[in-house]
């Protein structure tokens, strides 16, 4: 396998694991909402595109654009923290939109020539919200419980045709979806009510013990995509690791 599609790849984990296969000699695709100057070195193995996974004709634009893809890495996401109450329903809708419905568009417009080859790897990044229930995130947990569930379910029947599904389950990583692009969707959703509860836990986000950082996930996504096992879920990060054990 020698190429690989990443979505996500502004920043963080995305970034970090597109320099992961492009340093492991890989022909990299890396998509984002908007490309910009600078995020890699020169290299004829770098393919930068512009995607987003909610729009089904810039899917369809940059599967076409990409040639035969050996590897799709789902690692786009957004973030929300918030008490569920006070959480407006468009909110829940643009997590879902991402976070799930793009994962599975995402999933649905490569399967086709992996399926046709008969190989071809998924890797779909989700959250280790989805190892233990975590206040604060009904609604992000959800968006990312959906994609455990199908990914589970994708393995199977993909598998048919020598095609691997797999879930790489980072912890938490400062700096990243959480708390970068989630500031404006997280406006106004800790009400008076909720704030002796919330605080505690805003502090301990503030001041977290082991995180992730996204060479963790990089390393993980790498090694989840070279897997050869029916092995299906892989944490990343030392608190997510502690929780998965």
């Amino acid at each position: 396998m020698t190429s690989v599609l990443i979505t996500g790849c502004s920043s963080g984990y995305g970034l970090a694991t597109a320099h992961r296969f492009l340093d492991a000699g890989w022909d990299v695709i890396a998509t984002m909402r908007v490309p910009r100057d600078g995020l890699f070195p020169e290299s004829d193995r770098i393919q930068l595109l512009p995607l987003d996974v909610t729009d089904p004709s810039s899917i369809a634009a940059t599967i076409e654009r990409c040639g035969p893809i050996d590897v799709l890495v789902n690692n786009a996401g957004i973030g929300a923290i918030g008490a569920f109450e006070a959480t407006p329903m468009a909110t829940v809708r643009d997590l879902f939109d991402t976070n799930t419905f793009g994962v599975m568009a995402m999933t649905q417009a490569v399967i086709p020539q992996m399926r046709c080859r008969r190989s071809g790897v998924i890797v779909n990044v989700t959250s280790s919200v989805t190892l233990t229930p975590m206040p604060l995130a009904a609604a992000y947990t959800a968006s990312k419980m959906a994609i455990e569930g199908f990914t589970g379910s994708l393995a199977h029947e993909l598998g048919h045709f020598g095609v691997r599904a797999k879930l790489v389950e980072p912890g938490y990583g400062p700096g990243t979806q959480f708390t970068s692009n989630g500031t404006g969707r997280m406006a106004g959703t800790i009400p008076a009510e909720y704030r002796a509860f919330a605080e505690p836990i805003l502090e301990a986000f503030a001041e977290p013990g082991p995180v992730t950082t996204p060479q963790d996930v990089a390393d993980v996504v790498y090694g989840a995509a070279l897997d050869t096992t029916d092995r299906l879920r892989f944490a990343a990060g030392a608190d997510a690791v502690a929780l998965a054990g």
